[in-house]
């Protein structure tokens, strides 16, 4: 008779996320909680995922209903007993069961991991685009309450998913908390790295402080120390299953020196004996449908993946008049855009932050728009005060007008219709765990421009898009003056990677073909826990 796999045997699967989709997000973490939640469900598991409830949501308005539930969660202070009051919202969605975690530590949060203006003018010290001085406490607030609303509606799930450095500890809290190890014993548990970059672990400096805190062992903190501070990834590596967000980035991190950007904890893991899997994130190209343009609120249907552009033009052109005509509220705007669409038009939708190649693309784009008259530039995105400033003044010289626009803060609406205009799509990463918005671009016929690294690689160089190696600004205008080559001198070319780029999205990609790699990832969380008895 043939061993039934483990993977077989998964049936109740339970998620923790600081952000999901078109409830809170900020970065990549969002959809892959959704769209991966939402896979599983559709592979007739339960599922059911659990996340903060912010002070900027309605639960309301989003289609939760409050819980006639209440507990209190143990957080205590080093030499100070304490406790915190929770509720919870609940809505189903997609197959999917979700939590609201609502407490006062969220509530005041105005943003999901950093200060905002508003934040700032109310208490300088609170200086907009930091961390919010809790993160610790608000991660670990989510984590216990987890596992004492499953233990309060008896539910042992197969497995717990943790996504990133936020609910990295919870695979400890599981095998050494007292009042969790007996009772999920039979759990297994797996930790997605979105970033491991420095600043991205959720790490912490003040040792007797995460010990009270989290309620673990001295000797566990002090044995997951990743320098000097207790470190939540290698907190996890002795107990879950740990895998990044593709293939190659996986690979940096254990075999290469840009593992110093973590830390070094790629080679920590290895030393330890922790096999660091790779999993390349997976996308629903449903989400991004050219054909169904009214749920994307763009101004006309298109379809790259059949060489049908008509409607992208439009796109284009709309897109320009509403850009020129008025403003978008919680949109400042800086710069404007000519209607000249025999021009390629570059793109970026994204954090305006070092890690995200600002820095480069700044002094490429400096030198390029004085070097190349006939190109636009149009940005979208929120950062650091430096890099937003430094945007603006190349945005407001008198001899970029009509060339560059910038528009500071997000609208979802807005960032579909500028996927659907742009040609060439700016993605510079210092480095890039995954990337997700160059599968939208690609969907989208918006050709990635792309620094060759981490999740990157997976966009071909002349073939799905553009690509350089070197981290330099000469690189990346390099790369930026090929794409504009093939634009005027073979259009052809163009229309080809477009149809290749759309089609290899659909073929390789969708997440209802990534979901079965993480079911196998899954099962080799149950056989750590089989192994362990």
């Amino acid at each position: 008779m043939t061993k039934k796999s483990s993977s077989q045997n998964i049936k109740n699967i339970w998620m923790l996320t600081r952000e999901y989709n078109s409830i809170a997000g900020a970065g990549g973490v969002k959809d892959v909680s959704r769209q991966l939640a939402e896979a599983l469900a559709r592979q007739k598991k339960s599922v059911t995922v659990m996340l903060p409830c912010y002070g900027f949501m309605d639960p309301e308005k989003l289609g939760f209903s409050k819980e006639p539930l209440s507990f209190e969660v143990d957080m205590n202070y080093t030499a100070e007993d304490r406790r915190e009051l929770v509720t919870l919202w609940k809505r189903k969605h997609q197959g999917v069961a979700i939590y609201l975690v609502d407490a006062d530590r969220y509530r005041e949060k105005r943003s999901i991991y950093t200060y905002t203006s508003e934040d700032e003018a109310g208490n300088p010290n609170q200086v907009q685009g930091s961390g919010h001085f809790d993160y610790f406490a608000m991660n670990v607030l989510l984590q216990k309450a987890t596992l004492d609303l499953m233990i309060i509606l008896n539910e042992k799930p197969d497995i717990i998913h943790c996504q990133d450095g936020h609910t990295a500890i919870l695979p400890a809290l599981l095998r050494e908390g007292i009042g969790y190890r007996h009772y999920f014993r039979k759990t297994g548990a797996i930790v997605t790295i979105h970033n491991a970059g420095h600043g991205h672990h959720q790490e912490v400096g003040d040792l007797p402080f995460a010990h009270a805190l989290c309620g673990l062992p001295y000797n566990l903190v002090h044995n997951n120390l990743l320098n000097n501070s207790f470190d939540p990834f290698l907190a996890a590596s002795t107990f879950a299953v740990i895998n990044t967000v593709s293939e190659n980035y996986a690979r940096e991190l254990r075999e290469t020196d840009d593992d110093v950007m973590t830390g070094w904890l790629g080679h920590r893991l290895i030393a330890r004996g922790v096999r660091l899997e790779g999993i390349t994130n997976g996308f629903n190209p449903a989400d991004y449908d050219t054909t169904k343009p009214k749920q994307l609120g763009l101004q006309a249907p298109y379809n790259p993946a059949k060489r049908d552009l008509a409607g992208k033009k439009i796109c284009r052109r709309k897109l320009i008049q509403i850009l020129t005509k008025k403003r978008r509220k919680g949109i400042n705007r800086y710069g404007t855009l000519d209607n000249n669409p025999e021009q390629p038009l570059f793109t970026l939708i994204g954090r305006l932050m070092a890690q995200k190649g600002l820095d480069i693309l700044i002094a490429a784009l400096d030198a390029l728009l004085q070097a190349d008259k006939k190109f636009q530039v149009l940005i979208l995105g929120s950062g650091t005060k430096d890099l937003e400033q430094r945007l603006i003044r190349l945005a407001r010289k008198k001899e970029n007008k009509g060339r560059i626009c910038l528009l500071i803060g997000y609208d979802s609406l807005l960032a579909n219709q500028i996927y659907a205009a742009g040609d060439f799509f700016l993605i510079p990463s210092r480095y890039e765990p995954c990337g997700l918005t160059d599968y939208i671009a690609q969907l989208a016929g918006n050709l990635p421009v792309v620094h060759h690294v981490g999740g990157l690689v997976k966009v071909e160089d002349g073939v799905s898009g553009f690509a350089f190696i070197d981290y330099s600004p000469g690189a990346l205008m390099t790369a930026m003056i090929r794409a504009m080559r093939v634009f005027r001198d073979t259009p052809e070319k163009i229309v080809d990677m477009q149809e290749t780029a759309a089609k290899r999205i659909r073929e390789k990609y969708s997440w209802d073909k990534i979901v079965h790699r993480y079911l196998d990832l899954y099962g080799k969380a149950l056989d750590m826990v089989n192994q362990k008895k």
